[in-house]
């Protein structure tokens, strides 16, 4: 490819490509959207990127992203959030996605990620000490378990679980319910799913 395209062109087609989920096909269609596009499309991305680093970190407390300016998380600093509850989840975005129900209103806390020994993360990786610090110290009376549905979120769920009994510590402990998506047949779904929508039935 770099006989047939300008050097310029492929540089930027082979760094989006580097991009999670970004396949050379989706890279190239960009890079050359960004061609044709007025330059200003190009520099305003390029001095985004470049501001990225500088203008984002992370609260001290919840771990979730915040503006560089920013000392806590609104989130957790704001009075009409219920700090004794707490949602805990894998990463910064999942606090998007429950935030945008509109049904929660409790504090988070950002594990930074969850348990998978074949990459190399184990408990001593996570925000673990910190959580069990913000139980005592918030008093807080609900953890709701929010980890993703997958293995590795499973076993950070349970190794969560284990830990806060073996430390003595009383608090209510939840899990998200899981079920089936709408629209999906029974035969489409995976046996995780099946099993947790058994388990999370109710009487109609």
């Amino acid at each position: 490819m770099s006989d047939l395209l300008p050097k310029a062109l492929v540089d930027v087609i082979e760094d989006l490509g580097r991009l999670p989920g970004v396949g050379a096909r989706t890279a190239e269609r960009y890079a050359y959207y960004l061609l044709r596009a007025k330059p200003n499309v190009a520099d305003k991305l390029a001095t985004s990127i470049h501001k990225l680093h500088d203008g984002v970190k992370s609260c001290p407390v919840t771990f979730a992203l915040i503006d560089a300016s920013q000392d806590i998380s609104p989130l957790y600093s704001d009075p009409s959030r219920d700090k004794t509850t707490i949602a805990v989840v894998e990463e910064p975005l999942d606090i998007v996605a429950l935030e945008r129900t509109g049904q929660y209103h409790g504090t988070y806390h950002v594990l930074g990620g969850a348990i998978s020994p074949i990459d190399g993360i184990g408990p001593e990786q996570l925000h673990i000490p910190e959580l069990m610090e913000r139980i005592k110290n918030d008093k807080v009376v609900e953890l709701i378990i929010a980890t993703n549905a997958s293995v590795e979120g499973e076993s950070t769920a349970l190794f969560l679980q284990r830990h806060i009994n073996d430390a003595a510590i009383e608090v209510k402990m939840t899990r998200l319910a899981r079920g089936i998506p709408v629209g999906v047949d029974l035969e489409y779904a995976d046996q995780i799913t099946l099993s947790h929508a058994l388990e999370g039935r109710r009487i109609l």
